[in-house]
């Protein structure tokens, strides 16, 4: 039976009713209050901050920040770009969802703004950015969106609306220079890093030449330009690195588009021709790299600036290795890269392992490397570095020369060969998850990113000098606070739409203060389990769940997560790396009085027979919310 859902819009209230909804548990066993979703209900929680869910926090966090009337603090205007003429707009309106959800509050305003495809801009309602996907937005925008007339009207809006801009576009005009070239000609702050640098990291080609340059171990690249033909140049650069002209196996990108937009695999010449004009004819892009397909291991990693307005000091957190499960299917370049379906949609072909599974050795090249990435091309307040890490056994790139050049170490080398200029920020990105491991929540991320970026613009000085040195904690929970368990999974078809919900509810619940919110999940009985009966309902189990767990694409990806981070020795190097990550954060923030804190603990999940679970939640006079 599902709790329609006007009940969850005024959920504070219902927490705060000693009502038992015993009837919503197909059992009576256990008469226990309990909001239920119906897996048959793909719930979209609203804006937090908007509608009821903003007159809720109104009454429990008190009145919004007053403006400059009786002298007070006026809040920060963070406005939001998002859309863009890339195929990644749709990640990119999830991204600004995520924005809006974490960074909305009493010290910070958000407006949100819109380009299409054609670059025409917007002024959207926040709620307006909960439609679903880029065509909504396409098909509402002339009736319920304001729009500027040109780019340079849009500038100039920007320049009195807000006080700083948060960019969230990716690919295309997010990540090459142009919106940041557009903001520095209207003097409006932004996130992120300046123009000009941007348009050299973006270019994957680019890139690589100055990582060369600069000492780095690079993948061997070839430019295909498409007002040029290079092929009889292409065929000695197969031969050169060992390829087989008809067989070698290469990647072919665009050199200017998203990471994950355009890429596939190509084998021997005439295929990579044939997959570089693909790219030309669809407009992506007109520069295409070619490069040796790497037989490794990919990883990730985001960095965070945490200098001063004019001295640059990222720091790596923990990286996490992308490791795919490849299918046996027809299309075997589609199977061999870490595609945009992989990325960004449910699947269990990834698994994710942060950090990675390799030495600290490697661990710690990776991290430096990154840092040193980030200083070398003048990056800004954060970025995502993608690479690969290759086995010295698995790797036939490895030469004499190489091991001269950073990257190198004992146990294979280091290659890093994308920059992200304006990482995914959906709930479940690696951005988060990196956070989350060392520490930061969604919100607490995001505002240190803001306030960060705020150090380099003069007029942006004020808001960060009113954050004292003694404000520094984030808002205290409660002494008292009421227990609630989420709980999502299951064994049915419909468990990834219980996992988006829950994770939703989850995250939108962390506001309340007055609340103790634990994520569980709930899984059949497996190989993992030692939970084996006759009885169905007892072979479950449940697993609660500590922040960073929760933040996967797939129910199989939670659970394989909780298993490994239980494992010994996986648990004492996460605890080291983790340690390590958090004091080198620690030292750099505390030195910016609006730094608040770290607010996420890491703690292990727990494993509870499913009788077990509901015993305790009894116990503890727990309200369940079902999500599934």
């Amino acid at each position: 039976m599902a709790v329609p859902l006007c009940s969850i819009f005024s959920l504070s209230d219902f927490l705060r009713k000693e009502y038992h909804c015993s009837k919503l548990w197909s059992t009576s066993r256990y008469p226990h209050p309990l909001v239920n979703i119906s897996s048959s209900c793909n719930v979209q929680l609203p804006n937090r901050n908007c509608g009821v869910f903003a007159s809720l926090k109104t009454r429990i966090e008190g009145e919004t920040a007053r403006r400059d009337v009786d002298g007070s603090p006026r809040p920060l205007r963070v406005g939001i770009i998002c859309g863009g003429p890339s195929e990644e707009r749709g990640i990119s309106l999830n991204s600004a969802r995520s924005v809006l959800d974490h960074v909305q509050g009493e010290d910070m305003h958000v407006s949100c703004y819109y380009l299409d495809c054609n670059l025409n801009a917007y002024a959207i309602s926040s709620a307006q950015l909960y439609s679903n996907t880029p065509t909504d937005f396409d098909f509402k925008l002339k009736s319920l969106a304001q729009r500027f007339y040109s780019l340079a009207e849009f500038a100039e809006h920007l320049a009195s609306a807000t006080d700083i801009v948060f960019p969230a576009i990716h690919g295309k005009f997010g990540e090459d220079g142009g919106l940041q070239e557009l903001l520095e000609k209207a003097s409006v702050p932004f996130v992120g890093t300046p123009s000009k640098e941007s348009k050299r990291a973006f270019d994957k080609y680019s890139a690589s030449v100055k990582l060369n340059q600069h000492g780095f171990a690079t993948v061997p690249n070839f430019l295909v330009q498409e007002s040029s033909s290079r092929i009889d140049e292409l065929y000695m650069w197969f031969s050169e690195n060992k390829l087989n002209t008809h067989t070698g196996k290469v990647v072919v990108k665009p050199t200017r588009a998203g990471s994950s937009i355009g890429v596939s695999v190509a084998y021997g010449v005439d295929d990579s021709i044939r997959k570089a004009n693909d790219i030309f004819l669809k407009g992506i892009d007109d520069k295409v790299v070619i490069e040796v397909f790497l037989e490794g291991r990919e990883f990730t990693a985001i960095v965070l600036d945490t200098g001063s307005a004019s001295e640059c000091n990222p720091i790596t957190l923990l990286p996490t290795e992308v490791e795919l499960h490849f299918c046996n299917g027809h299309n075997i370049e589609e199977d061999a890269i870490f595609n945009y379906r992989r990325k960004y949609l449910p699947t269990q072909q990834v698994v994710y392992h942060t950090p990675p599974r390799f030495t600290t050795e490697v661990i710690d090249c990776i991290r430096q490397g990154a840092s040193l990435l980030f200083r070398i091309f003048g990056l800004r307040d954060f970025a995502r570095i993608d690479g690969w890490f290759l086995p010295s056994s698995d790797s036939t790139l490895i030469s004499t020369k190489e091991n001269n050049k950073f990257g190198h170490t004992t146990s294979g080398t280091v290659y890093f060969i994308d920059i992200n200029l304006i990482s995914g920020m959906e709930q479940t990105s690696f951005l988060f998850q990196q956070a989350s491991k060392v520490g930061f929540s969604h919100s607490n991320i995001l505002r240190t990113i803001i306030q960060h970026a705020s150090l380099r613009f003069q007029q942006l000085q004020s808001h960060n000098s009113l954050l004292k040195a003694s404000d520094r904690s984030l808002n205290p929970k409660s002494n008292n606070r009421r227990k609630v368990l989420v709980i999502f999974g299951g064994n049915t078809s419909e468990r990834q739409v219980s996992l988006m919900s829950g994770t939703n509810i989850w995250l939108n619940l962390q506001i309340f203060n007055d609340l103790d919110v634990t994520p569980c999940l709930l899984a059949s009985s497996d190989r993992y389990s030692p939970f084996k009966h006759n009885n169905e309902g007892n072979s479950k189990i449940v697993w609660t769940l500590p922040y960073s767990l929760v933040l996967r694409h797939t129910t199989e990806e939670v659970l394989a997560a909780c298993v490994e981070s239980v494992e010994p020795v996986r648990m004492a190097l996460t605890t080291t790396l983790r340690n390590q990550v958090m004091n080198e954060l620690l030292t750099a923030f505390q030195k910016h009085c609006w730094f608040m804190g770290f607010d996420i603990e890491d703690d292990l999940p727990l494993k509870f027979s499913l009788d077990e679970w509901i015993r305790q939640a009894k116990e503890t006079d727990a309200t369940v919310f079902i999500a599934g």
